[in-house]
Parts: C-alpha cells; sequence; structure tokens
C-alpha cells in the first residue's frame, strides 16, 4: 500500500528548469528519497521504493547528487569488518 504526498509548487517552476511537470515531480521525489537516504533516516532499499527504483539503481544514481553511497566513519568500517 503506499499513500499520495501532495505538494503545491508554482505552476512556473518546471518551466523555469525546463522541464516538464513530470519531469519535475519525478526529480523532486528523487530528491527526496536521496536527502532522507543521506541524512539516515531511511535505509537505501526504502529511498529506492520512495523513489520508485530498485535498489541498485538508486545507489549508482546518488553521485548526482553529491551522495556517497557508502558513509562510514573510520570507527564504524572498522566495526563492520571485525563483524564481518
Amino acid at each position: 500500500m503506499s499513500l499520495p504526498l501532495k505538494i503545491d509548487y508554482p505552476d512556473t517552476l518546471p518551466d523555469a528548469m525546463q522541464i516538464t511537470p513530470e519531469e519535475f515531480e519525478r526529480e523532486a521525489k528523487w530528491a527526496m528519497a536521496v536527502k532522507l537516504f543521506e541524512m539516515k533516516r531511511l535505509s537505501s532499499g526504502m529511498a529506492a521504493a520512495l523513489a520508485g527504483t530498485d535498489r541498485v539503481s538508486f545507489l549508482l544514481q546518488l553521485h548526482r547528487y553529491g551522495v556517497p553511497m557508502i558513509d562510514l566513519t573510520e570507527e564504524e568500517l572498522l566495526s563492520d569488518i571485525e563483524n564481518a
């Protein structure tokens, strides 16, 4: 089950960005998913579902937003290696 999210935006915004309203809405959805992933509020799988894509495709597109696929501190990385 999914719930709708309604966001009002000026009708001139897509034109100002030189894209269609559909492209703008898709980009906004992706931007929200990426930001929530970056903030560690969503897993990559949940963020991918929000963006309407699969997890691998989502992870491979993160560079477009300047967000690393893996953002671990040295301590977290060492802990992950020890627990692997």
